[in-house]
Parts: C-alpha cells; structure tokens; sequence
C-alpha cells in the first residue's frame, strides 16, 4: 500500500478525521430547557459562586487543547498552522482512542513565545489540561516553564512523553543485557526539545526524594556539530543548561568518537548517521534507539551486523516501536483523574516503570509493548494518578 497516496484519499474523504458529538441527543423541549435556556442557568451561577465545580459541571474535567504553532512538525519543519492541522487531529483520535479523551487541536497562526503564551492562557479555562505539540526548541522549552503556573498540567509531550517512552524501554533493555542502570554511558544525537528532555529524564533532573529515580552514569549530548562541551562558543541557552547533567568527563569531538566505549545510543536527530563500524566502537551488548522517523539513524539489520544486542526505531513496521503514544493518553487521564496541577517527575518516572511493567517476560524484540496495545494507558493512568495523589 502506498500510505502516502492512501493517507490523501482518506483525509480527502472524511474531510477532517475528529468531530464533536452530544452526550444528549437533543429532541424534546425538556430537553432543551435542561442543557441550554433556561435549565444551563442553573450550572452558570453555581460555577459563579464557586469556580471549582467548573470541573463537576462541564466538559473541562475530560478535555485537553493539543496547541501547536507549526514550528517543528514531525520530522517535515516548520510547516505552520494549517498544514500541521491533520497531525493535532490524528493527536486528537489518539486521546479518545487510549485514554477517553477529548482532545481539541488548537493550531497558532504565530511562532511568538509571549503570544503563543498568552493565547493558551486565555483559553486555559476550558481544559483540564494542555499538551504542547511540534513547537520547535528552544521555544519549546520557554513556552512550557512559563505556564507551569496555570493550575492544570502543561505537558510538551515532544519532550516529556519521548522521554518517558524512551526511560520505559532502556529499563527493559538493560535487563535484558545485565547492565545497572546506573552503569550506563548513553550517547543522545540530537539536542532539541526530544533529546534534552530524554537527558533529563535518565539523570533525574529536579529529583525528588521519594521517587523511583535511577540516574544513569554518563550523558554525552550530540548536536550536528558534535559533542556540548564547556569550551565550544556556539550553544544557545538550552543546550549550555545541558552541560549541567552532561558530559561530566568533558569529553570532546563529533558523534563517532562519543559512541566509543558507550552502552546506549539514541538518537532523535535525522537519518543514516551511522554504519555497522560505529556501533563496532561501542561497548559489549550495545542498546541502539534510533527513533529517526521515517529513516532511523541507522537500521536494525545493520546495528545488529556492529554487534548491537538490542535495537528499537520509531517506526511501526519494525519491532521495539518507541512511540509516544504508549505515553500522553494515559499520563493526562491519570492526571485528569487526579485533577493534578502539574506533571511532576515522579509522575513521568511512574508512567515510564508502568509502560516497562507492562511486558513480563521483555525479550530482545519486545522490551515495550506494542504502540495499539489498548492495556497500558490504563495502567500508565493509574501509576500516575497515584503518583499524583501522593504529592496533593
């Protein structure tokens, strides 16, 4: 099948791929008089008098706006509003079809931090929550610090659900290859919003006592350039805050001389960036995520030919699929349910042990379930929920 050609078809067809449906199927003058005039008076002046029950009286308790400005979607750029529309609503469908909710895509004609900031603002009222989408760093980065005080969770899920995706996998794999988590040297290429989020993740940046956290020994952080160290000139803020949990052994050079003597590499960069010979430098029983899309960094038959012991992509045709969608649906449903202001991360590390819980018996082509296994949103909403209450 030529998804492409097919994929314009249907698109072309359904004219949209989401749509809003009545909970009441509106045929009665009592019914009108309950859900709008005069009976919807009544839930009006209670939400006056008391704000909160704003969440026991409209859609606002099941309902997240996916806002986006075009900037960085998928792996096409910077494309704007309007051409990422069919990517927010297949976003959408995903919400509903794992995690129950209705989700409403909000594309921004402006790639302004203070406007993009202030718009979703002004719309907060309605959501429960808020999943940034395709908003290129490092406005990405500021976009999403600069809400955390909305009272609902802010969630730039490029970043934050990759990660969480990404730590379920390498918990598995690293059970598989007998290494400590805490003995890893892991290579990230890419130093964007996916790949500084990930870098975060695996060393428990704003830990928290309690948590499950287990930091990895080493991050070396790639950019097109080569390895973030201290002395290059050329990193913007984002990337220079990286130095703080990175690259601890000031290392230095392009990507092939970071992979020596590594344990893991992922990459969230672009395509054929590697051979067999690199992943031959690397150390014994290697972990290759090359989650390029749709050309991984390197394919599996060739990391495998270097001497990788396991490899996963992002692509659904291939095993150990790294997707996210094994991750937002069921983190917003646990923190809807939860009704949690932020995402915190012993929320994001509950979410990551749940997805990497959820395969028993993890092998080396399944160490995470398969992206329309409908069980793991729920119990990914379940861990964070109770993540979630622990810290009210």
């Amino acid at each position: 099948m030529d998804y492409f050609e097919e994929s314009l078809h249907v698109h072309r067809y359904l004219k949209g791929k989401i749509g809003i449906r009545n909970k009441i199927d509106v045929r009665t003058q009592e019914h009108l008089s309950l859900v709008y005039s005069p009976g919807v008076a009544a839930p009006c002046l209670e939400i006056h008098k008391n704000p909160a029950s704003v969440w026991e009286y409209t859609m606002k308790s099941n309902s997240v706006a996916i806002v986006t400005d075009g900037s960085a979607v998928l792996g096409l750029g910077n494309l704007g509003a309007e051409a990422s529309l069919p990517v927010m609503e297949g976003k959408a469908m995903l919400f509903r079809r794992f995690g129950n909710i209705n989700a409403f895509p909000i594309c921004l004609d402006t790639q302004n931090t203070d406007e993009i900031v202030e718009t979703v603002r002004r719309i907060a009222p309605v959501f429960g929550g808020i999943n940034l989408e395709d908003i290129a760093a490092p406005r990405s980065f500021e976009v999403e610090e600069r809400l955390q005080d909305l009272g609902i969770p802010v969630f730039h899920d490029d970043q934050h659900g990759t990660a969480i995706v990404v730590l379920g996998a390498l918990i598995n794999a690293s059970k598989l290859v007998g290494k400590s988590m805490q003995d890893l040297t892991v290579v990230i290429n890419g130093a964007g919003a996916a790949g500084i989020a990930i870098a975060k993740l695996l060393r428990c940046v704003d830990h928290i006592d309690g948590s499950v956290c287990t930091p990895v020994k080493e991050i070396i952080l790639c950019d097109s350039k080569g390895i973030i160290h201290r002395e290059r000139q050329d990193l913007n803020e984002a990337k220079q805050k990286a130095l703080n949990f990175t690259n601890y052994s000031h290392r230095k050079g392009k990507l092939k001389d970071a992979l020596k003597g590594a344990d893991v590499f992922i990459g969230v960069s672009m395509g054929n960036l590697l051979k067999s010979e690199d992943i031959q430098t690397m150390a014994t029983d290697s972990v290759i995520f090359a989650l390029a899309n749709p050309t991984p960094e390197i394919m599996p038959e060739e990391a495998y030919k270097g001497g990788a012991a396991i490899v996963g992509t992002g692509r659904s045709d291939l095993p150990n699929q790294v997707n996210n969608v094994l991750g937002f649906p069921g983190i917003f449903r646990g923190a809807l349910d939860a009704r949690a202001k932020q995402i915190t991360l012993n929320m994001k590390l509950a979410a990551a042990y749940a997805i990497a819980d959820s395969i028993s018996n993890p092998t080396k082509d399944m160490i995470i379930p398969p992206a329309l296994d409908e069980i793991v949103a729920y119990k990914v909403a379940k861990a964070v929920k109770e993540a979630a209450l622990k810290e009210q």
